[in-house]
């Protein structure tokens, strides 16, 4: 969200104030809406059609993407169907993410999508990655060595339960 420093408050401290979602942030909540709104339509698919048209609305999504993210979208990708192939592939605020029972585990955040420097794989509160108080919920991701490959895996498989 955007928000800009105003002047001191009478308390002698700066305050945030509030301008509104970025043009990135409104666009990924159009997405989002626009992803409920085919979910909506497919309700009288079967379960297999339902998965099987998310599948292609999520391979589509990251064939529009640029080249780098691209790369490391598909590669997340075929990593995650291979670790975890109950999960469903399916569009959340418009990037790749992978769901059990309809709940999102995991997504990809392409760099472009907020213009970052970095792709990110991040995993929800859904993901059983707890390990004590803290523990990482998301990763920069810039290239994929093998290694980095292996340990998607296995997060992915763990994430999973």
């Amino acid at each position: 969200m955007q928000s800009t420093k105003s002047s001191a408050d009478s308390s002698g401290t700066a305050s945030e104030q509030y301008n509104g979602f970025t043009a990135e942030e409104r666009a990924a909540m159009k997405e989002h809406a626009q992803e409920q709104k085919k979910a909506a339509e497919r309700r009288g698919s079967s379960r297999a059609e339902k998965e099987a048209a998310a599948e292609r609305d999520v391979l589509a999504k990251i064939a529009e993407m640029p080249e780098a993210d691209r790369a490391l979208a598909e590669r997340i990708h075929d990593i995650i169907k291979t670790a975890a192939p109950a999960l469903t592939p399916k569009l959340w605020y418009g990037m790749p993410a992978y769901a059990r029972d309809g709940k999102v585990l995991c997504h990809f955040q392409s760099a472009q999508k907020f213009k970052s420097r970095y792709a990110t794989l991040g995993f929800s509160d859904q993901a059983a990655l707890d390990d004590g108080a803290m523990w990482p919920i998301a990763y920069a991701l810039t290239e994929l060595t093998a290694a980095d490959e292996q340990r998607i895996s296995a997060l992915v498989k763990k994430a999973v339960g």
